[in-house]
């Protein structure tokens, strides 16, 4: 679970690395970000259609991004070398919601058993809340870009997010007692999942995050962006569920597709 002495030392490092380089002189733009997200969770058949096209969520971010190219103290360009000119420093609060559900074959209308009805039963949802930072790197100057010698610009990025993450998992199975909806009786859930996949408690853990994305120059101060990041978790309770079946051979991931709104601070 995310202590908020955590949250607040997180901050304090983040706040304090941007700090850093404004004191450098570095200019700064900040933006908004939002769009659907692709869950990968353990809810599901692995690598199944309906799976990868039905746990689809939100996620909305605000981002702040420290441009070497640009000196704000002097209203000028800074010096001229290679990392100045190709790459930014991007940090980041976000967060995304998805409902979950168990999809394809094993849960169609045509499957009468017990088994199906527990796995159609059982539903979830993620919720995960971000901070952390990643290096984008341009291919093509961005000088030339904020000077509007083109107006499109490409980039990819890596970097590392710390996620606070509040999972939350129900069934309205009734296995014939008075535990219908009780998430903690095994005998509500698939059978060939051990005692203890399911947990809906709060926690944290560190992801790793990559995106390539284009930006869009609208006038001399903002820029359209659009970005398609993946994200993996070093966790598989991201979701709420961990068992061990096939479908399972990875931690949870996802895929987010986002439409962003940059404005430059100076």
């Amino acid at each position: 679970m995310l202590n908020p002495k955590h949250l607040i030392l997180v901050v304090l490092i983040l706040l304090s690395t941007s700090s850093a380089y404004a004191q450098l002189g570095f200019s700064h733009e900040i933006g908004i970000i939002t769009g659907p997200v692709a869950f990968k969770a353990d809810f599901g058949e692995r690598l199944d259609s309906d799976t990868n096209a039905g746990n689809t969520g939100f996620g909305i971010g605000l981002v702040h991004y420290i441009n070497f190219a640009y000196q704000a103290d002097c209203n000028c360009y800074t010096t001229d070398n290679y990392f100045n000119d190709h790459f930014k420093l991007r940090t980041e609060i976000s967060f995304n919601k998805t409902k979950l559900n168990h999809l394809g074959k094993w849960v169609e209308d045509s499957r009468t058993s017990d088994e199906a009805d527990k796995l159609r039963a059982h539903t979830g949802e993620a919720n995960n809340f971000d901070i952390g930072m990643q290096l984008e790197f341009f291919p093509l100057s961005i000088r030339s870009f904020q000077a509007f010698g083109y107006r499109l610009a490409p980039f990819v990025s890596l970097g590392a997010h710390y996620v606070s993450y509040n999972p939350k998992v129900y069934t309205d199975y009734d296995n014939g007692t008075n535990d219908v909806g009780n998430v903690l009786d095994n005998n509500n859930f698939y059978s060939g999942w051990d005692p203890g996949s399911i947990n809906p408690d709060s926690g944290s853990t560190w992801s790793v995050v990559s995106s390539i994305g284009v930006r869009y120059k609208l006038n001399m101060l903002s820029d359209l962006m659009i970005d398609l990041r993946g994200q993996y978790y070093f966790s598989d309770w991201v979701d709420g569920l961990d068992h061990q079946l096939n479908s399972n051979k990875y931690n949870d991931w996802l895929v987010w597709l986002n439409v962003g709104y940059i404005y430059y601070l100076d």
